[in-house]
């Protein structure tokens, strides 16, 4: 791809105290892409999201979202530039409302057209609309990660940052989550979309990387990844 890239990581290092968990990564997701970021735990898979959201400080390297370098940005900074994440475990409020889980989405980013953007993600998730009321604490675990979501698109996002959206879901509602991945990418969202679960991810992405030990093992197509016989069985247990 010849056109700028919407997130661009260059050579991103990061860590917690002196443990250096990010070694040099580069990455880049361009607009209307699904991007898979693969790789076992303990790679530095969420290390990444975190530092590339502004929770975990970068020790060296650089983010640029749609050229602006939001390196050392405030995370706050980070969503109202549209770079959103939907955490790993959903973290929802437990003890509010859907309503005011997805009203929390815009308090950041969107605010402005909170109301059209509520409809929205009633609009994908009717369950949500019939639950408005309920606590988010006593839903199923796969309607806790619907209301995380549709959360995140509150925000209007330019880039979601998708983190385990399936673990701990029915292989039914697995079907469901990446059906839905898909929708949002037809209307043009940009995902980062990081996963245990390799087969599906590279069913959907246009691009992949594998993250090793904090840096890139490989880096292009799924067709190109599921050829290496060697990468299949050393990362993806495929």
């Amino acid at each position: 791809m010849n056109a700028k890239p919407l997130l661009d990581v260059q050579q991103l290092r990061a860590g917690y105290g002196r443990v250096e968990v990010l070694r040099g990564v580069d990455l880049q997701v361009h607009t209307g892409e699904i991007v898979a970021l693969l790789g076992s735990n303990g790679a530095g898979k969420s290390t990444l999201n975190n530092t590339v959201c502004g929770l975990v400080p970068a020790s060296g390297g650089q983010v640029r979202l749609d050229g602006a370098d939001i390196t050392q940005a405030h995370y706050r900074d980070v969503v109202r530039a549209g770079l959103i994440q939907v955490p790993e475990g959903r973290r929802v409020f437990p003890n509010l409302t859907v309503l005011e889980n997805l009203e929390l989405g815009a308090f950041t980013r969107g605010r402005e057209r909170r109301a059209p953007n509520l409809e929205r993600v009633f609009g994908i998730f009717p369950r949500l609309a019939e639950r408005r009321t309920q606590r988010a604490g006593t839903m199923s675990g796969g309607e806790q990660q619907m209301l995380a979501i549709g959360r995140g698109l509150m925000a209007e996002p330019r880039l979601l940052i998708l983190d385990e959206p399936s673990l701990g879901l029915s292989p039914m509602l697995v079907e469901e989550m990446f059906a839905l991945i898909q929708r949002l990418h037809a209307d043009g969202l940009a995902v980062l979309l990081v996963e245990q679960n390799v087969g599906q991810s590279l069913e959907i992405a246009q691009r992949a990387y594998v993250l090793e030990n904090g840096l890139v093992r490989f880096a292009g197509t799924p067709a190109g990844l599921l050829a290496s016989d060697e990468l299949k069985r050393a990362y993806l247990g495929i």
